[in-house]
């Protein structure tokens, strides 16, 4: 038996895709123990993966933060005997952790980024179209480096099942006939974000249908405040931000019938219970290799611009100064995606 440690600190869609890797791993190497090393909030994501896997959640901010604090850290991890280090992240606090491992006479690995590829894909001049690999595939190379290859073989958190409905039962009722449908309309960068105004189009569209629930998910105050006016505006739609806990989410998310996302973490995680996602893209682009975990690229809605893609991450201000990627998507074309996915 072997010890596996895998650190992903951040960001959640980089922690989800993270699950169809470690799930595969812990499946075709029973015999070995694997520990996720990753902040607290991110625990949900990996509770329904095999007995061999569990989560180390350490809080960067507080007990561990600042060099004293990796220090601590290292120092607590180095108890547990590790054998591999997969570093999965490769940002200055996983560099000084593996570091440390490396000089203990550790087996260490760490992705390779494809920065390279990724600034010819999104430069402004002689853009290099080219499909980079995916996280998913440079997770498992960095596995391969330590002697450890496997094939992805993941379908669902819930294996073939759907999420228990008991935690979010009192907030959408019983799902009955109607197709439900998850919005999840941001993301942190607003060159991932499709406008507001466009979007409450789409929910106005959807919600012609008598069949059709909507449930509409984000965080923080400001996304809140929106969804809370559209879901009292629209009777058929119901704001669940701020009302349940991510396991809960994840399970409403298994019994969607489709996802609407943006290139965000709800993206990410409605893919990891198997629910098709019709995601919308703006700055960013599939190329860059961060399309859900077995999600259709047919289901990506985005339109052909020269200057697309512009931003791995969406968080640079837009050249033209009018995010044309997002607002050339007409809601009409959303609208009509989620509705060929449903019917």
């Amino acid at each position: 038996m072997a010890k596996i440690l895998v650190i992903r600190f951040s960001a959640i869609g980089d922690v989800a895709m993270t699950v169809p890797v470690i799930y595969s791993l812990a499946t075709q190497y029973p015999q070995h123990q694997i520990k996720v090393l990753s902040r607290p909030n991110m625990a949900a994501i990996f509770a329904h993966l095999p007995s061999n896997v569990s989560f180390i959640g350490v809080d960067l901010r507080s007990t561990y933060k600042g060099f004293v604090g990796l220090n601590k850290l290292f120092h607590e991890l180095k108890t547990e005997n590790f054998d591999y280090i997969a570093d999965f992240h490769d940002v200055l606090r996983t560099k000084y952790l593996r570091f440390r491992f490396l000089l203990s006479g550790k087996k260490v690995a760490h992705i390779d980024k494809g920065r390279k590829g990724k600034k010819a894909l999104t430069r402004t001049k002689n853009k290099i179209k080219a499909q980079q690999a995916t996280s998913f595939q440079r997770y498992v190379n960095v596995l391969e480096r330590l002697g450890l290859p496997i094939k992805i073989s993941f379908q669902s958190l819930y294996q073939e099942k759907k999420g228990n409905i008991t935690p979010f039962l009192s907030v959408t009722g019983v799902k009955g006939t109607d197709k439900w449908i998850g919005i999840a309309p941001f993301a942190t960068h607003t060159g991932k974000i499709y406008p507001t105004k466009k979007m409450e189009q789409v929910i106005q569209s959807l919600t012609s249908y008598s069949n059709i629930r909507i449930f509409l998910f984000g965080g923080g105050k400001k996304e809140i405040e929106i969804l809370t006016t559209w879901a009292n505006k629209y009777p058929s739609a119901t704001c669940i931000a701020g009302k349940l806990k991510m396991d809960a989410e994840l399970a409403l998310m298994s019994h969607l019938d489709v996802m609407v996302s943006m290139d965000s973490g709800n993206m990410h995680l409605a893919s990891l219970v198997n629910t098709p996602v019709v995601s919308i893209w703006g700055a960013t682009h599939p190329l860059a290799g961060f399309m859900g975990w077995g999600q259709s690229e047919q289901n990506a809605v985005q339109i052909d611009l020269s200057c697309r893609p512009c931003s791995v991450y969406g968080n640079k201000p837009c050249l033209r100064k009018d995010y044309a990627c997002l607002h050339q998507i007409t809601p009409a074309i959303i609208t009509q995606r989620i509705l060929s996915v449903i019917e």
